[in-house]
C-alpha cells in the first residue's frame, strides 16, 4: 500500500484479510471503533470509515447494540430464467427445489409509463399501462421484486387490485385477448439498490442486486415489460442457450 494511501485503508486491508482467510471466520466479532483506534494507532474517523468500507463490502453486518460481526457467507440459489415463461411460476419451482415454501403477493393499478418504461413498450410518455408489483417470498421471508407494466388494452384492472393468490400469466391474458406471445427477451445489470427496495428485501449494507429487465413480445410488438429486482447474496442466475445445427 502506497504511504499516500488514506490511513484507514490499512485497517481495511488488515481486517479483510483476516475474514478472507479465515482468521476471523463468520459470525467473528469485528474490534469496535475504539478497540481499531487502539491496536492500529488510528484516530477515531478513521475507524469509522474502515467499518464503513467493510459493510459496503458486505464483509461486516452491523447490529445495534452489539456492534459489527463477520457476515455468514451466503448460499446462493439457482435461478433459472430459461425453462418457464412466467415470472412465479420459475420462482416458486426454485424455491421448492431448495426445500423452501413459495409465497407472493401482489397489487395491481393504473399507472402512467414513466420514460424509460415507454420506450421499451414503444409508447408515448406517460401513457396509461396497467403496473402490477409483486413481492416474492420463500418460507416468508422476502426473495425477490418484480414490477411489470402491461399495454392498458390487455390488463385486467384499471382501478387498484391485490391479492396473494395465483394471477393469471402473462401468456394466458395475451391469448384470451387474441395476442399470441412469440418470444421473451431479458437484459441483466448489477446496481445498487434503492433504499425502498433494500428494506423490502431485508438487505444487508453493501449487497447488491441484480436487475432483470423482461420483455414479451408479440412479433414485433413489445406488450408487456417488467423489471425484476433479485439480491446478489441471494440468487445466481442460470441461463439455457438453445444450440441450432
Amino acid at each position: 500500500m502506497a504511504n499516500s494511501d488514506p490511513v484507514y485503508l490499512r485497517v481495511v486491508e488488515d481486517l479483510r484479510r483476516q475474514i478472507v482467510d479465515g482468521t476471523l471466520p463468520p459470525g467473528a466479532p469485528i474490534p469496535s471503533r475504539h478497540q481499531i483506534t487502539r491496536k492500529y494507532s488510528v484516530g477515531e474517523t478513521a475507524a469509522r470509515h474502515a467499518l464503513r468500507v467493510l459493510a459496503q463490502e458486505g464483509l461486516i453486518v452491523g447490529r445495534v447494540g452489539s456492534g459489527h460481526r463477520v457476515r455468514e457467507k451466503p448460499t446462493l440459489l439457482p435461478s433459472y430464467r430459461s425453462r418457464v415463461p412466467e415470472p412465479h411460476t420459475p420462482f416458486a419451482m426454485d424455491m421448492q427445489a431448495n426445500g423452501r415454501q413459495p409465497s407472493w403477493n401482489w397489487r395491481s393499478e393504473l399507472a402512467e409509463a414513466p420514460p424509460e418504461i415507454a420506450q421499451r413498450l414503444q409508447l408515448s410518455q406517460w401513457s396509461p399501462v396497467i403496473r402490477i408489483r409483486f413481492v416474492f417470498r420463500g418460507d416468508g421471508k422476502p426473495m425477490q421484486l418484480a414490477t411489470s407494466y402491461e399495454l392498458i388494452e390487455f390488463g385486467q384492472s384499471q382501478s387498484p387490485e391485490e391479492g396473494t393468490a395465483e394471477r393469471r400469466s402473462t401468456v394466458s391474458r395475451m391469448a384470451a385477448n387474441g395476442t399470441k406471445i412469440t418470444e421473451i427477451s431479458e437484459s441483466v445489470h448489477v446496481r445498487v439498490p434503492q433504499p425502498t427496495e433494500s428494506d423490502l428485501l431485508e438487505l444487508p449494507t453493501g449487497v447488491q442486486v441484480l436487475h432483470v429487465e423482461r420483455t414479451h413480445w408479440a412479433a414485433e410488438r413489445p406488450v408487456e415489460t417488467s423489471d425484476i429486482v433479485i439480491p446478489g447474496d441471494k440468487f445466481r442466475l442460470v441461463y439455457g442457450i438453445p444450440v441450432s445445427l
